[in-house]
């Protein structure tokens, strides 16, 4: 990887700071934690690292709910943690790259407060999205949107004189406010926000909900019911508060900030929108430079799905000139050691829904990792950029048997426990088996309680065993490195059997089998190898490299 353009081939591993390293001992992961533990993911073999918000937050939705955008949380630390870590970093090499949210901010942001006491008609209100409601007496809310979390996307002021008064938008929970990003004032303090980070050395911004800034005019109804999903996303009805084209000419505005700085720093989209075409206006040359791959990521244990999101993908990045990126677990979803073991057609296939101590049938744990990392093998052989979440390289599975008076997701209480959402993924992951909280953390009780299987899957049981996940995640990045995979051209193989597919990246080839049958491999030598290929017949649930 070349330091030009780094982001067009880079490997990054997304830190959930609360879930990675507890060095102070309060159970919740911290800045200091971190930074210890960089020199692992530097033997790992990664190029960058993302940290999930550490911002200053009442922590309502894990941070996503950001209550001043230049600061360290006190939860993880201080300004002076995040700048050793940062140094200690771009000493080891890597890239960091920090979340930012700018759909929305927390309830007890000073904007909103101030909003909420300036009353109606104020400068101070029209930062966010404040509206009259409808019916008689204003009632009802402004339109029929719905959270992201579950439930209505208004919530109703009250007067000073106690008074009903405003509704405001909150697309996620409502301690999340959304911004109106046609007021200039906002795009003003987001640049120096930008700014901030910038002149501390960051190397670039995961934008959350990037496809969300821009809202159509009127605020018209619309509802994503199941018709809504069950219509082809090429011809589904535009989301007008979803993908709304006023998006990008902000990130165009972010790009010329960007370029004033040296180096290569970067944008990532979080930006959930289909179909990929019009996922690639993200990422378009005066824009963003990467958006993370979400049909890739829900695509299903299908061998046929997975040849055309592939092939889909590279030809719509490609079309603007960006990377693919590809991405298979991060702090939303279901892990893919758990996920790809699922029934496609069950509800707890998707993100929000999770996985619970109630939810039948549960995945088979050993299909389950198969499948993963046959899948893991497969996407670090793709050219373009990969991203991973901490502890896949683990093979962690999903902690499916959370109690619910230890669950944090909003979405649990926000759906009064019909989903479980997304504390699954976000445990605490585990460092040192026969150490307390498996070497999270010396002391204190973590925030989401660890399973007693994590022991099993711990750093130190599996660092140096040939055939153990990490050995193999180690293994693979340090050959697509050598090999310069990231940078590589994609060429199918042809008349594989069905659900078999078949590639070539530079000079290795890869199968991974999608089937129920064994496959006969061709002569070559085996580089790579996610069960035991030694025999020349790739098994089912695997894949292998070979030259």
């Amino acid at each position: 990887m070349s330091e030009k353009e780094w982001w067009r081939s880079s490997v990054i591993y997304q830190i959930y700071p609360r879930s990675f390293a507890d060095a102070n001992g309060d159970g919740i992961g911290d800045l200091a934690g971190i930074t210890s533990r960089l020199p692992k993911l530097k033997e790992l073999g990664v190029d960058a690292i993302w940290l999930s918000p550490f911002m200053t937050s009442p922590q309502k939705d894990a941070g996503y709910d950001v209550a001043n955008y230049c600061d360290v949380d006190p939860l993880f630390g201080a300004l002076a943690d995040f700048d050793t870590l940062e140094s200690t970093a771009h000493g080891l090499g890597l890239k960091v790259i920090v979340d930012l949210v700018p759909n929305h901010c927390s309830s007890e942001h000073p904007w909103f407060v101030e909003a909420l006491a300036a009353g109606e008609g104020s400068e101070e209100r029209a930062r966010f999205m404040f509206r009259e409601g409808k019916g008689v007496n204003g009632e009802l809310p402004p339109n029929n949107w719905e959270s992201v979390f579950g439930g209505p996307a208004w919530t109703r002021t009250t007067n000073p004189d106690g008074t009903p008064g405003h509704w405001y938008l909150h697309l996620f929970d409502s301690s999340q406010p959304d911004f109106d990003w046609t007021n200039r004032w906002v795009r003003d303090r987001f640049l120096e926000i930008l700014r901030f980070w910038l002149d501390r050395g960051v190397d670039g911004f995961r934008v959350d909900v990037a496809h969300g800034l821009s809202k159509a005019p009127g605020l018209p109804d619309f509802r994503r019911d199941e018709a809504y999903w069950n219509t082809p996303a090429e011809v589904r009805p535009d989301n007008p508060y979803f993908g709304h084209e006023g998006v990008h000419e902000i990130y165009r505005e972010w790009h010329q900030l960007l370029e004033e700085y040296p180096g290569e720093r970067i944008l990532c989209a979080e930006a959930f929108v289909e179909p990929l075409t019009k996922m690639a206006k993200w990422v378009r040359s005066d824009e963003m430079q990467q958006a993370f791959n979400f049909p890739f990521l829900v695509t299903r244990w299908n061998g046929e799905q997975m040849r055309q999101v592939i092939k889909d993908s590279i030809s719509a990045f490609h079309a603007v000139d960006a990377p693919s990126t590809w991405v298979l677990s991060n702090h939303d979803q279901i892990r893919h050691a758990t996920r790809l073991a699922l029934d496609p057609n069950a509800k707890t296939a998707d993100r929000i829904t999770g996985i619970g101590p109630l939810t039948e049938p549960k995945p088979d744990n050993a299909l389950g990792l198969a499948r993963g990392r046959a899948a893991s093998a497969m996407m670090l052989a793709l050219p373009g950029v990969t991203y991973m979440y901490q502890g896949e390289e683990l093979g962690l599975p999903e902690a499916m048997d959370i109690p619910d008076d230890k669950r944090q997701d909003p979405t649990f209480f926000r759906t009064a426990g019909e989903s479980y959402g997304r504390d699954g993924c976000r445990v605490p992951i585990p460092w040192e088996a026969e150490a307390t909280n498996y070497g999270f953390g010396l002391a204190g009780e973590p925030w989401l309680p660890q399973p007693a299987v994590y022991r099993d899957f711990a750093r130190d049981l599996q660092e140096g065993v040939p055939g153990s996940t990490l050995e193999l995640y180690k293994a693979a990045l340090a050959i697509r490195k050598d090999r310069a995979l990231g940078d590589g051209i994609l060429e199918w193989i042809e008349g594989t059997p069905e659900n078999v597919l078949g590639f070539r990246n530079g000079d290795v080839t890869v199968f991974i089998n999608y089937s129920q049958d064994d496959f006969v491999l061709p002569d070559g030598d085996i580089i790579l190898d996610s069960a035991d290929s030694s025999s020349g017949v790739l098994t089912p649930a695997s894949a292998v490299w070979m030259v």
